[in-house]
């Protein structure tokens, strides 16, 4: 049983997978920090002290938290374009495609 187990590992990709969420997990705590220590203090600095927030995720308006919103969407765009890029040096393909 435990080599038929091991065979739906290998045959399904399993730990490839697994390890494929790990390292998707780490890269969006690499992004977010990017984000919101190294981007959003100097970009948006002049803008944030205007608004008295020190964090763009603490921008509201009424109790709508927009600037958690901005904020993903940064998060969002990096995650995109990195994992295009690396799907892209990985692929090595002029273009990536669907199959």
């Amino acid at each position: 049983m435990f080599k038929e187990f091991l065979g739906f590992l290998k045959e399904y990709g399993v730990i490839g997978l697994a390890i494929a969420v790990i390292i998707g997990g780490k890269l969006n705590e690499f992004v977010t920090s990017l984000v919101n220590d190294l981007l959003m203090p100097l970009i948006f600095k002049p803008a944030l002290q205007a608004a008295n927030v020190d964090d763009i995720r603490k921008l509201s308006y009424n109790g709508i938290l927009y600037g958690k919103v901005i904020g993903s969407l940064i998060d969002f765009l990096i995650v995109a374009g990195l994992v295009f890029l690396i799907a892209k040096l990985v692929l090595r393909e002029e273009k990536v495609v669907k199959k």
